[in-house]
C-alpha cells in the first residue's frame, strides 16, 4: 500500500498558515478544523514548516501567555520530513513511529499535495486487516 492510497481515500485538503500569523490565529485554526497540526506555508504550496499542538504546549510552558502574540515562525519545526505519494505505507509508519511525529506532508516536485496523520495510517492498516480477515472467513466457509 502507498501513501497515495490514503490520500485518495481521505482527500487532499491541507490546512496551512502563514509564518507571520500569530499563535492565537494558529489556535483558532486548530480548533475550527479540529486538527492537531498545520503546515506552515507563506504561499499555500511550499512547505516552510509544520506546527503542532505539542509545539504550542512546549513553548507555552517556557514562555507563558506572551507566546500567544508571537508569530508561528517562532515555534514551528523548520526541518519537515515529507513523503512522496508513491512512498510505501509501512516505511512511512515506521519512520513516524521511530521519529515520534504524527503528521507528514505529502509533496510532489516541491509542491504540497496532502497531509497524512498517524491516525490515517492506523485506520488504513485496520481496514486492510479487516478485509484480509473477511477474505479468510469467506474462504474457510466455502
Amino acid at each position: 500500500m502507498r501513501i497515495s492510497d490514503i490520500v485518495r481515500s481521505k482527500g487532499s485538503d491541507v490546512v496551512t498558515i502563514r509564518s507571520d500569523a500569530t499563535v492565537t490565529e494558529l489556535l483558532a485554526l486548530l480548533a475550527d478544523y479540529r486538527i492537531g497540526a498545520v503546515v506552515v506555508s507563506d504561499d499555500g504550496t511550499s512547505v516552510h514548516g509544520i506546527v503542532s499542538e505539542r509545539d504550542i504546549v512546549r513553548h507555552l510552558h517556557t514562555q507563558g501567555a506572551d507566546l500567544l502574540g508571537s508569530p508561528v515562525s517562532a515555534i514551528m519545526t523548520r526541518e519537515v520530513q515529507t513523503v512522496a505519494p508513491d512512498a510505501d505505507l509501512e516505511s512511512v509508519a515506521t519512520t513516524m513511529t521511530n521519529q515520534r511525529f504524527r503528521h507528514v506532508p505529502v509533496v510532489t516536485e516541491g509542491q504540497l499535495r496532502a497531509i497524512v496523520s498517524i491516525g490515517d495510517v492506523v485506520k488504513s492498516r485496520i481496514e486492510a486487516l479487516q478485509a484480509e480477515r473477511d477474505q479468510l472467513v469467506e474462504y474457510i466457509q466455502q
